[in-house]
């Protein structure tokens, strides 16, 4: 019975020591005390948002007129870089090349000027310049082939003669030419940049139908025997790619 008494009576103080230690502490004071650290630390977070909300503000106004600067300055780069970089995307061409192209369109024009002088025939015209640079010096160039050469200047004639045989040679005829031939050009495969010139040149001109064969058909085949024959004969060239 000693044995069990005493193990209550050290269960029972067990019990009640917790509760007396408890009771000495005065709840009030101390959920105020938390209270009060929650209060400090909430007025704390409010200013350091409040100071957040700032600076996000200021990067945000400061972003947008730094991405403003930066695409007008991307954009003057980048124009600035079309006008110094456009030397590298142009064709580069060997010294030979360029002496052989000079000796051919020499030979090609001087072929035309001539004929035209002996036999009384108007076999040259102007856009065999344009020509010219096509033929002799990208000779390889899908619009200089004989193709494009023969009949993208023959389209041209044919539709300058029109215009002018139904609208006279006014300023809007001229314009109205130009684009229709380069039109016809594009739906028939030849396209061929003198043979807009050959159209404006025939309004110019008010050409007749005579124009259609002297200068345009006769000259672009003089034009092509000569970028021919002068091609085949020097080494590392060769034209044409294909003739239709």
């Amino acid at each position: 019975m000693d044995h069990h008494s005493s193990e209550s009576a050290a269960s029972n103080n067990l019990l009640v020591s917790p509760q007396q230690s408890f009771l000495e502490f005065s709840p009030s004071k101390q959920m105020q005390e938390i209270l009060q650290q929650y209060e400090r630390m909430l007025e704390q977070q409010q200013n350091q948002i409040e100071y957040l909300n700032l600076e996000l503000q200021q990067l945000h106004s400061t972003k947008s007129l730094n991405f403003k600067g930066n695409k007008i300055w991307f954009k003057l780069r980048q124009y600035l870089s079309g006008i110094h970089g456009s030397s590298s995307v142009q064709p580069r061409f060997s010294l030979s090349q360029i002496l052989f192209t000079y000796i051919g369109s020499f030979l090609g024009i001087a072929a035309l000027a001539y004929l035209s002088m002996v036999s009384d025939y108007p076999l040259i015209a102007a856009p065999f310049g344009a020509a010219a640079v096509l033929v002799f010096a990208v000779p390889n160039s899908p619009l200089a082939q004989p193709r494009n050469l023969i009949f993208g200047n023959l389209l041209g004639g044919v539709v300058s003669v029109v215009m002018v045989y139904l609208f006279g040679s006014e300023p809007w005829v001229m314009a109205l030419s130009v684009a229709t031939a380069i039109k016809v050009m594009q739906l028939t495969k030849t396209l061929h940049p003198p043979g807009g010139a050959v159209a404006l040149v025939g309004v110019m001109s008010q050409a007749s139908w005579n124009f259609v064969l002297t200068p345009v058909v006769a000259g672009s085949v003089i034009l092509l025997f000569c970028t021919f024959v002068f091609n085949n004969l020097i080494p590392e060239r060769s034209y044409p790619r294909h003739w239709l």
